[in-house]
């Protein structure tokens, strides 16, 4: 239940604190006096939307600050620990609008994201804001009160993970297949530029080497030649140069003991023998292996030809290049193989979860068909209190075309205020105050479903008066029995009944404007607030009297 809030610097408070008791708090005031104002500020701590047009003082902070005792169950226990929070009985909420409009959300004092403090308040408390119960004809609404009452939450919860997930799988199918077609389309080129990479055997380094080759041979015949001509010089006159420096080494090395220098000049001539020998080696070797061949150096031409055909096409500057783009056409290839393979388990794995879907979904509308006929009774007996004796009040399930996001059931609620007449869709044919009886009904039995601690009514009286005013004070009443209510009203009938009055009224600050307050008024201080809501501004002995008469009913 809300023990306490606090406000500072929000719209025409400056600062407010306020304690609240248990069972029934009744808050009235002026028309204009700020009572939306504080729903505003509470809305604003459970996670509404910030606008910087909320604070007093552009100047400073705005705080709005609560305490809650709770009983956490254990969703609100699986909250906390999703969001790193202890659990606590007690919780202080506080939420901070800075002058640039920027907020931050506490909970005691650890923050919190404002997702927290939205998901938390579905949990804690219930704002019934002033025309809500026009939503009562929306279909979305009345299949959520109808699960409500049905506690289907956690088969929707299994529902829904299997509607997204599925959703989402038909989403990842779409783009794959869009993947697949595009591949298609250019599979057989690909798989042509493939082929043709792939039969052209290429070989890192092989261009460099077919052209060194190709020179060669293109030029064989005077290479050829010339490398005859070097031997010959080592053979002038058919006399071997070679041989010749084998006998100087000879005859120098026999004087060399008697002249020592001979002996440097030996080694020297065997050492330029050796070389020249090695030279001559080496001329013939390579004469002989080159050899005057049209067809190779054709061949040479053709292949060379192909690889710079192939560099051109593909814009690659080398044969390394061109064998990354085969194996780059290689993995495409692959690739659309593997994303048919995919498809496939995907298609696989939507069979599947299409029929957890549907299993769910036949259990959803097990559960609400058999809780109909009970909620129907409820609400027709709640309603024909308010002054509605032969109200009727039914509940439709029917079969949608295609599966949303609650199953594939549509709700209608029908209701017939009069004897003899057939219920017809609600929406259609009750009256304003109508709608806000059925809507005070609903609540009450939603409200005693989910174990709400806390329930606030703003106006949910809306369109009635007199003694259906009454009774509808006197269920409000009830409900206070079971969990915190607050009630927002213009009507004394209302007001008259708990034992917690609250006044919210404007007094001029220090600097003459206007500032909301609010405090509790007891005894005659009721008498007159009722007084005054029973005459209007004129108070008459006999509105006193019948405030009088109200509080002591």
């Amino acid at each position: 239940m809300l023990r306490s809030l606090a406000i500072s610097n929000y719209a025409l408070i400056d600062t407010l604190e306020i304690t609240f008791p248990e069972g029934l708090i009744i808050i009235t005031g002026e028309t204009g006096a700020g009572k939306s104002i504080l729903l505003g500020a509470m809305s604003l701590l459970l996670g509404s939307r910030a606008e910087k047009e909320i604070l007093k003082d552009v100047s400073k902070n705005c705080v709005v600050e609560a305490t809650f005792t709770i009983e956490p169950d254990s969703s609100t226990i699986e909250l906390f620990n999703e969001f790193s929070i202890e659990p606590s009985n007690e919780i202080i909420l506080r939420r901070v609008v800075t002058p640039n409009g920027k907020t931050r959300s506490f909970i005691n004092d650890q923050p919190v994201g404002v997702q927290f403090l939205k998901e938390l308040s579905d949990k804690i408390i219930d704002i019934h804001a002033q025309h809500e119960h026009l939503l009562i004809g929306d279909s979305r609404f009345q299949l959520s009160v109808l699960d409500s009452f049905a506690k289907s939450k956690d088969e929707l919860d299994r529902y829904q993970l299997s509607y997204n997930l599925l959703k989402e799988l038909e989403s990842q199918k779409e783009l794959l297949n869009d993947k697949i077609t595009k591949e298609e389309q250019e599979l057989e080129y690909n798989r042509f530029q493939f082929n043709q990479l792939e039969d052209a055997n290429l070989i890192p380094g092989e261009l460099e080497e077919l052209e060194a080759e190709f020179k060669i041979l293109s030029n064989a015949e005077e290479i050829k030649s010339n490398l005859q001509l070097a031997i010959n010089c080592l053979n002038p006159n058919d006399l071997s140069v070679v041989q010749g420096l084998r006998e100087i080494h000879t005859i120098l090395d026999r004087i060399s003991h008697n002249l020592p220098a001979a002996a440097e000049l030996a080694q020297r001539a065997e050492g330029c023998r050796i070389e020249l020998k090695d030279i001559e080696s080496e001329l013939l070797l390579i004469s002989e292996k080159i050899t005057v061949s049209p067809l190779r150096a054709q061949q040479l031409d053709e292949r060379i030809s192909l690889l710079y055909e192939l560099q051109r096409r593909y814009k690659a500057e080398s044969i390394e290049k061109l064998i990354q783009i085969k194996e780059e056409l290689a993995q495409n290839l692959l690739n659309t193989h593997n994303d048919r393979e995919k498809l496939d388990k995907l298609n696989a794995q939507i069979i599947e979860v299409q029929e957890e879907r549907d299993r769910c979904s036949k259990i959803l509308t097990k559960i609400r068909t058999d809780s109909s006929v009970g909620f129907s009774s409820e609400l027709r007996d709640k309603i024909r209190e308010l002054e509605m004796p032969h109200a009727e009040f039914n509940v439709i399930i029917t079969e949608s075309a295609n599966y949303h996001l609650y199953g594939k059931d549509e709700v209608v609620f029908t209701f017939s205020a009069n004897k003899n007449m057939p219920p017809r869709e609600l929406s259609k044919v009750a009256s304003g105050g109508e709608l806000s009886r059925i809507m005070l009904c609903l609540k009450a039995v939603m409200a005693r479903e989910s174990g709400m601690p806390t329930l606030i009514f703003d106006e949910i009286d809306s369109g009635v008066s007199g003694s259906i005013a009454d009774k509808m004070g006197v269920l409000i009443d009830e409900l206070s029995n079971n969990m915190q209510v607050f009630a927002i009203t213009h009507l004394p009938q209302i007001a008259s009944k708990g034992s917690c009055h609250l006044l919210v009224y404007k007094e001029a600050d220090i600097t003459g404007k206007a500032a909301t307050k609010i405090k509790e008024i007891k005894q005659d201080q009721r008498v007159m607030e009722i007084a005054r809501m029973l005459s209007g501004a004129g108070l008459t002995d006999a509105a006193v009297a019948n405030a009088k008469v109200f509080l002591k009913a």
